[in-house]
């Protein structure tokens, strides 16, 4: 069987029996495509003759290539996970990458929104427009509840619920959980559909019942929310730069510094693992930091 052959029953076998999500498959193959792209190059035929020796050549091309620790820590996963699976298979008889060593990649303290910006952003929104509303009712929905914009472009009108305020998504893995929202969501999100959404609605296009879309009436796509978001910082001219995920951070972020609980935050935020989620009391111990050393007389001389 070729490489080729290989990949794809991997593949099948994440999205059947693993239910692994669509952003994870398409990791899984880009992370094994270049990995056969680098075994074609050293002239190998068969996996079986992968070993310690031809990984340590691969992860030299990998640093060559001036990737991070975490970029490469991937690939490691990725192929350690597909060998697990070749040897279960009875393809390989040993799989090579078991005894690699993965080096720990530094944590960064995740990217956030201060609350007085985020006001800021708001307040700069037209919501006199069909397109006004619509983006009112996009940031607020995703700055309140922390969604990842996979997640939010997969909502429908469906999955929310105005009388308990929350809305149902499916997040990795097609994993589902009830995520509350507030009244400002809860009141964007009534103005954009009553008054927006049937207007942004044209008879070629289809949305079926997708909540948001964009100005040819289609699903609106992860990139044209980032498109989105580029767009209103540059009208409210501030010197913020953000993106879906940050709205993200700054949901954990604001969270956490009003005294939520770590384990709801994960539950809120979809995380399989709480460590996951204690990277953003990294970012309130920083802020305290701070405040003590601004503020005490004795913090510093």
């Amino acid at each position: 069987m070729s490489f080729f052959n290989y990949w794809i029953t991997y593949l099948e076998y994440l999205q059947i029996e693993k239910n692994a999500s669509k952003l994870t498959i398409d990791a899984y193959e880009q992370d094994i495509a270049d990995f056969f792209n680098f075994l074609n190059t050293e002239n190998i035929q068969e996996l079986k003759h992968v070993d310690y020796r031809v990984i340590r050549t691969y992860l030299t091309v990998l640093h060559d290539r001036a990737l991070s620790k975490r970029s490469i820590n991937r690939h490691i996963s990725s192929l350690r996970s597909f060998f697990k699976y070749l040897l279960r298979e009875d393809i390989v008889k040993e799989n090579p990458f078991v005894h690699l060593h993965i080096s720990k990649s530094s944590h960064n303290i995740p990217d956030f929104v201060y609350q007085e910006e985020m006001k800021l952003l708001l307040e700069s929104i037209d919501q006199g427009t069909t397109l006004g509303k619509r983006n009112m009712a996009l940031i607020e929905l995703m700055y309140g509840t922390g969604i990842r914009v996979s997640e939010c472009v997969q909502l429908t009108l469906d999955d929310i619920d105005f009388d308990l305020q929350t809305i149902l998504v499916t997040g990795k893995g097609n994993k589902e959980r009830y995520v509350p929202f507030g009244e400002f969501a809860e009141k964007s999100l009534q103005q954009y559909i009553d008054q927006s959404r049937t207007k942004l609605i044209t008879d070629k296009s289809n949305p079926g019942n997708i909540l948001f879309l964009n100005a040819r009436g289609n699903p609106l796509t992860a990139r044209g929310i980032r498109l989105i978001m580029n767009k209103l910082v540059e009208d409210a001219a501030i010197t913020l730069h953000i993106h879906p995920h940050k709205l993200r951070h700054s949901f954990a972020t604001h969270l956490l510094d009003n005294g939520a609980d770590l384990r709801a935050v994960q539950e809120l935020l979809g995380h399989s693992h709480l460590s996951s989620t204690q990277i953003y009391t990294h970012v309130s111990k920083d802020r305290l930091s701070n405040v003590y050393k601004t503020a005490h007389p004795r913090a510093k001389r």
